[in-house]
């Protein structure tokens, strides 16, 4: 006999014929099944993923890789500390600024938020403010002109556009005879950004750190630096290398310790996640094992036959393993390629069903980014479609097993 037989006879028995159209539906059935398992369980691990990305890259456009800051919140030799950090090869940008809270009031609408003052030029080079625009420019935020520019979600919320004049007023007041009195001043809306995160967008503020000393009365000092370093997942080593150089008493601060908490429950989620929908994997698999138990009954005269005719009993074990393992492979492939295509195609579908069911899939207020998005990881692929396969295999081996034990002799005896 031909090596190949075992191959082709187990390729054979999954290929639909006039005799077992029923078994050959449970192939598909099984097929079908590890194909949706592994689909889902790409696209779930893609969106979490795009989930990890985009809150990564709107937080540091916001909040920048590390900050020093005085532990007063007036920091007065900035500047030194600016040209100190700059030294370290391992940090590319610095940028001064101030955090103050004010009440944001402009006709009959008014919001809390905070304001930061800051440098155009050198927060577009730490943060990437600049970059996220859509009405206006950072540039306009001139020393002296008193503009601010405001996120697109307090915007909407103050109903103030490009021109119109917002009244800030602070909680700290001016004592007169009459009593305190709140400090109040008027700045000229210049510019709208959208982050994309209701957090940011909602409530920050941006005006330059010039108005802002004089608004704050800071004189020549500031709230701290931010810093831009070079290795994100270096930053909390950085910025202490940093300090230690300043050697004044500073607080230190960075993008890991602000929202640690976030990023830990993405990679729960994740782990939770792939776990519960690896079980789904392999339910799917052991599918398998239903559909060669029918074959190796339904075969029982084929086994009897191929035995009698020489075929030895591994001989027989490899056509029961090649058929499980065609209905693997296959499903695990066809898995695979949709998951690929849903992941890389994923916000044009949700768009798509957004517009047509006129429904949000994620409400900015709620979640704190309104998109859905997804990162395709090559890794995460190869471990899913590895280990559909390895399911799909051993999900082969009893029912393989007992077709090889059949005795041709008790096989053929009724027919």
């Amino acid at each position: 006999m031909s090596r190949s037989f075992e191959f082709w006879i187990g390729s054979r028995y999954v290929r639909s014929r006039s005799s077992n159209r029923f078994v050959s539906l449970i192939s598909a059935i099984s097929m079908l099944g590890i194909a949706i398992a592994v689909s889902v369980l790409i696209l779930v691990l893609s969106v979490v993923n795009g989930f990890e990305r985009e809150l990564q890259d709107r937080l540091l456009a916001m909040t920048a890789h590390a900050s020093i800051e005085d532990i007063d919140g007036k920091m007065a030799d900035w500047q030194t500390l600016s040209a100190a950090a700059v030294e370290n090869p391992r940090v590319r940008a610095t940028a001064p600024f101030i955090d103050g809270q004010a009440l944001l009031v402009f006709g009959e609408q008014l919001s809390g938020a905070e304001l930061r003052g800051i440098d155009p030029l050198a927060e577009d080079a730490v943060s990437g403010v600049g970059s996220t625009m859509l009405e206006g420019d950072l540039d306009s935020l001139e020393t002296g002109s008193f503009n601010v520019v405001l996120g697109v979600e307090l915007a909407q919320t103050l109903q103030a556009g490009i021109g119109d004049k917002v009244t800030v007023t602070l909680a700290e007041g001016i004592v007169t005879p009459a009593g305190v009195v709140p400090r109040t001043k008027r700045f000229v809306v210049s510019g709208i950004y959208r982050v994309g995160m209701y957090e940011f967008d909602r409530r920050l503020a941006f005006i330059n750190l010039a108005d802002a000393q004089k608004l704050y009365r800071k004189k020549n000092t500031v709230t701290g630096v931010r810093l831009a370093v070079t290795d994100i997942f270096s930053a909390p080593t950085i910025v202490r290398e940093v300090a230690l150089e300043h050697g004044s008493l500073v607080l230190v601060s960075d993008w890991t310790r602000r929202h640690v908490n976030f990023f830990r429950s993405i990679q729960i989620t994740k782990s939770i996640l792939f776990v519960i929908l690896l079980l789904v994997i392999a339910v799917a698999a052991f599918n398998i094992v239903s559909t060669l138990v029918m074959v190796v009954k339904d075969k029982q005269a084929d086994i009897a036959i191929l035995r009698t005719i020489g075929a030895r009993r591994f001989s027989v074990l490899k056509i029961f393993i090649t058929q499980g393992s065609v209905i693997g492979i296959v499903g695990t492939v066809a898995g695979v390629v949709f998951g690929i295509l849903l992941a890389l195609n994923l916000e044009t579908i949700v768009a798509s069903l957004e517009a047509v069911f006129g429904i949000k899939f994620l409400a900015a207020d709620v979640y704190f980014i309104s998109d859905l998005p997804a990162e395709l990881r090559a890794a995460d692929v190869m471990r899913v479609a590895t280990i559909a396969i390895v399911l799909a295999l051993a999900s082969t081996i009893y029912p393989a097993w007992v077709a090889a034990r059949t005795a041709p002799a008790e096989a053929l005896r009724y027919d």
